[in-house]
């Protein structure tokens, strides 16, 4: 696939899956194999199941939860997203009990493509800040210099 038609997947996937919950979509967009590297301990991470879990779970905890895609390159068989994650925490998630308060999470993502399907996807998220948004911690104290 071009590079476009590549961009053009995750997007798809972003929009309809995740944004959408469009979770049925999964399983046209995902290798049966495809593995999520980025899952937490002990949530599912292979193929379009683990994708519904995940989208399940994220709206569980975050009903209103939305990837805002802000940049997309490609190149080969990846692609690289930036984006910003942003939602309400009104539900339980991950044994964190609902605090009402909004947040916004910065995230980069790596996602390979085979035979016209996401087969891997990798991610780095600022999951400290997000928790502290969430006052599930607090910010360390600056000390005075």
């Amino acid at each position: 696939m071009s590079a476009e038609a590549n961009k053009a997947l995750v997007r798809k996937f972003y929009e309809e899956v995740f944004n959408r919950r469009n979770l049925a979509l999964a399983d046209e967009l995902v290798t049966p194999d495809g593995i999520n590297h980025a899952t937490p301990p002990g949530v599912p991470s292979v193929g379009p199941s683990g994708i519904r879990f995940v989208v399940s779970m994220l709206t569980e905890g975050f009903p209103d939860h939305h990837h805002a895609i802000e940049d997309l390159f490609a190149e080969g068989d990846k692609v690289a997203m930036r984006c910003t994650f942003s939602g309400t925490h009104t539900g339980s998630i991950l044994g964190l009990p609902p605090t009402g308060r909004a947040f916004r999470q910065q995230q980069m993502h790596i996602l390979r493509v085979e035979g016209g399907k996401l087969a891997e996807h990798w991610a780095v998220r600022d999951d400290l800040a997000l928790m502290q948004q969430l006052g599930a911690l607090q910010p360390p104290a600056v000390q005075p210099s």
